[in-house]
């Protein structure tokens, strides 16, 4: 490793520059290489001039099945250019010093890997938890100390958590591990510090995504070997922006509302005798459509179709961007928008019913699409978890412009912005 007076010379050398482009777009060159020389900078300042290395872990949008992960089923989901970098060097202890921009510092003792319940919803729990697994699993760990920044805004809907878990892990990896610990592991290694330490029933959508760079097909049939297939994808050459729109309400105090969701499609299968989704069908939810709903509540129910539905349009949007067809793609979009709305019930929270901003932007979207073109196949949909933070458009690559200004004018400067797919993993920069 080189020191941290070193890295920041190959950045300002532009020895670094071909690194950079790997990941983030030439436009945006400058700004990131000034974005991290600030952040080195900033280590230097806290920690000395020691060996260090830095890690960037990308957020992740999800293109189809929303919620489908936690019943082990089929997602589709792509990295994105947001991400969250960190500076991470070797303490001189067991201490673990961690360091984000705009919270309070975290120190933690990295022999002490106990759950703590008074961490609940915290990253103190999130970083005792990664730990924990890695030991658990025998890799090795140690106390370090970590300066991070994240593009990846909190409650955005590209999974700002689980950025951070793939950023901890592949540091950990890094640093400890000459980088051996695999991406899915690593990604199963946030999962678990999340469902645990963090307290919230996550499947293992978000932290895969955001480990594996590009977009992916993603089964969960076996969640401890899910089944990756990759799929090229430009969506600019083939006429349309993807979209996202902040709509600036919180996903702060919404675990429940998430929890809520696998636990009551696993009842349903209970019911009939099995643990997920994926192990049941529409024919058997039918016939025991009585017990199920007594046993269960309608809400089960309905979120249980919601998942049997979304689990095949998730493998059929994969194929149709592996065949190219664009229009079939945005039909099956609109579709999971439409039962995630219904259905799955993740748009707005019933006892929130007066704070319905992802309901509003879905409703302007759709005005704005159908004047663009009423027969064409622009799509929409909710944004990830759901409830709160983003809503997702493809919207034409001409109209890309007028969209920002409409939306903007609704939810305020920089809350509408365009999603580049990343192709490059969660990784070492430098």
């Amino acid at each position: 490793m080189a020191v941290v007076s070193e890295i920041i010379g190959e950045i300002t050398s532009a020895k670094a520059d071909n690194i950079f482009l790997e990941i983030y777009k030439p436009e945006k060159l400058e700004e990131q290489k000034s974005r991290y020389i600030n952040l080195l900078s900033r280590h230097k300042e806290l920690f000395g001039d020691v060996e260090a290395m830095v890690i960037s872990a990308p957020g992740r949008t999800e293109l189809g099945g929303n919620h489908t992960d936690h019943n082990h089923g089929n997602v589709l989901a792509g990295s994105v250019d947001f991400d969250s970098v960190c500076v991470i060097s070797a303490s001189s202890n067991n201490m673990v010093a961690f360091v984000s921009e705009g919270y309070d510092s975290i120190s933690l003792d990295s022999s002490d890997l106990e759950v703590k319940t008074e961490e609940k919803d915290t990253t103190d729990a999130l970083i005792r938890g990664i730990l924990f697994r890695f030991t658990e699993l025998g890799y090795k760990i140690g106390g370090f100390n970590l300066n991070m920044e994240s593009s990846v805004l909190p409650g955005s809907g590209l999974s700002s958590s689980a950025s951070v878990e793939v950023m901890i892990g592949t540091a950990l990896s890094e640093l400890f591990n000459d980088g051996e610990v695999g991406f899915v592991e690593v990604a199963q290694i946030g999962q678990y510090a999340e469902n645990l330490y963090f307290g919230k029933a996550c499947g293992l959508m978000d932290q895969v995504a955001c480990a594996a760079g590009g977009v992916v097909g993603i089964d969960f049939k076996d969640p401890a070997a899910p089944v990756i297939k990759p799929v090229k994808v430009n969506f600019s050459e083939n006429g349309y922006r993807l979209m996202i729109t902040d709509v600036k309400s919180s996903h702060a105090n919404l675990s429940d509302e998430y929890s809520a969701m696998p636990i009551e499609m696993k009842s349903v299968a209970n019911v009939l005798g099995k643990e997920v989704c994926r192990e049941i069908s529409m024919e058997e939810i039918i016939a025991n459509i009585d017990k199920i709903r007594k046993e269960c509540g309608d809400r089960a129910v309905i979120r249980a179709i919601h998942f049997l539905n979304e689990n095949n349009r998730a493998v059929s949007q994969l194929e149709a961007l592996e065949n190219g067809d664009i229009d079939t793609y945005l039909k099956l979009v609109n579709g999971s928008g439409n039962s995630s709305f219904k259905y799955l019930q993740n748009v707005y929270v019933n006892f929130m019913h007066k704070d319905q901003a992802v309901s509003i932007a879905l409703a302007v979207t759709e005005d704005f699409l159908n004047s663009c073109d009423p027969e064409g196949p622009c799509a929409c949909r909710i944004q990830g978890g759901g409830f709160a933070g983003t809503i997702q458009a493809y919207v034409p690559n001409e109209s890309m412009a007028e969209y920002i200004t409409l939306m903007e004018n609704v939810f305020g400067k920089a809350s509408c912005f365009e999603l580049v797919i990343r192709n490059k993993p969660a990784c070492r920069v430098l």
